[in-house]
């Protein structure tokens, strides 16, 4: 039997799982729908959560049409160098050198004071970076000529001095052209020419991958800032938050979204979504109706989120938090022993709870409640099939 045959053998057994269990969604139903408006009517009005017997088949994923791709003109002998520059090309190092070149006129620096070149800030900024490898608790010390702590390569690319006076001028934007009132995004004025750029040619350097992920990160910063986080489970604690939609299998970061507190810039198409659900959308926009598969954990995942992900041909699976709108009762209250699952579904989503130290509840569009053996320090276990395609695409 090829793929195709085993698709359709997949497919007319689902739909036969359908019948029986009362629902009436089907595989077709959900890959001719869209949404015009992006915010789909509430599917849930007209589909009942029914219990799933076990091994039930998985509801067949969408075709992915996305074609990945490296999309820069690349051989195989390109260097670190070239990469970084794919991205921090000439015209935005130009566009930095100006306008530290302007603010630092603005501010009167004085005789010691002189314009900043490009060569000076492919410098600076290689420096910046070298930082992160070789950590020093003062940045003076990178120019110390103290036996203990000397790194002769600082002071040989430039002096303390120089780098000290970048330092305190570096700006990516013009004061006096900011206006509060029109700006895409006022909370990131200072850095949003370069962010915007970024962004830009993160999406267009790659086409990723079927398998994509969305998570948060958080970069350590300590600061005066009105939107600094605590995030206790993640290395840094205190930071400023990124949301992050990237590529499972390289980890490569494709679109991301800075948090600024309540008023975050995100899309006025989805603004009657939950919060959650605002942050997902956007990231997604670009890829929706290509069949992508999205992971995501419980912070993100509801029955909502994930009917209105199937309006626009795009599957999803993740953790899920029971709290969550439309999770059916009857699995909240269940009670498990060790090994055990209780899954429900409605249309092609199904929420499967499961207990191994503890309980966990799983949302998807591609799974049922079927196991899986899994080896763990030379024992064999048996998990949902679920939860190792989420450790394996989150992790």
């Amino acid at each position: 039997m090829d793929s195709h045959e085993e698709a359709s053998s997949s497919e007319s057994d689902y739909e036969e799982i359908l019948q029986e269990s009362g629902s009436d969604t089907s595989v077709e139903s959900f890959s001719n729908s869209s949404s015009n408006s992006g915010v789909s009517a509430d599917l849930s009005l007209v589909r009942n959560w029914c219990e799933l017997q076990p091994d039930a088949p998985a509801p067949p994923a969408f075709p992915f049409t996305a074609v990945p791709a490296v999309n820069l003109d690349t051989t195989d002998e390109w260097s670190i160098l070239q990469y970084f520059e794919a991205f921090l090309d000439d015209g935005l190092i130009t566009h930095i050198v100006n306008e530290t070149n302007r603010y630092a006129d603005q501010k009167k620096r004085g005789k010691n004071w002189f314009p900043v070149t490009s060569a000076e800030m492919r410098v600076f900024l290689g420096l910046t970076i070298l930082q992160s490898v070789v950590k020093k608790p003062e940045l003076r010390q990178y120019w110390s000529k103290n036996p203990l702590l000397v790194t002769p390569f600082f002071s040989q690319c430039l002096s303390n001095k120089r780098f000290e006076a970048i330092h305190q001028n570096l700006h990516f934007s013009n004061n006096d052209e900011f206006d509060e009132a029109s700006h895409p995004n006022p909370k990131l004025n200072k850095i949003w020419p370069v962010y915007d750029c970024l962004v830009t040619k993160f999406r267009e350097a790659i086409t990723p991958e079927k398998y994509i992920a969305i998570d948060e990160s958080l970069l350590l910063y300590k600061g005066r800032l009105g939107w600094i986080q605590y995030i206790p489970l993640k290395r840094a604690r205190f930071g400023i938050k990124t949301y992050m939609l990237c590529e499972s299998k390289s980890g490569y970061v494709w679109n991301f979204i800075i948090y600024t507190g309540k008023q975050t810039n995100l899309d006025a198409d989805y603004k009657d979504l939950p919060v959650s659900s605002q942050v997902v959308m956007p990231l997604l926009k670009p890829l929706l109706n290509l069949g992508y598969t999205l992971t995501m954990d419980n912070f993100y995942n509801s029955p909502q989120l994930a009917d209105l992900l199937l309006t626009h041909k795009t599957d999803v699976y993740g953790t899920l938090k029971l709290s969550r709108k439309e999770v059916p009762n009857e699995l909240k209250s269940k009670k498990l022993k060790k090994g055990e699952t209780a899954s429900y579904q409605r249309g092609k989503v199904t929420i499967l709870k499961w207990k191994d130290k503890k309980e966990i509840a799983l949302i998807s569009t591609v799974h049922s409640n079927t196991c899986v053996e899994i080896e763990k320090r030379g024992e064999t276990k048996m998990k949902p099939k679920v939860v190792v395609d989420y450790n394996d695409t989150m992790g």
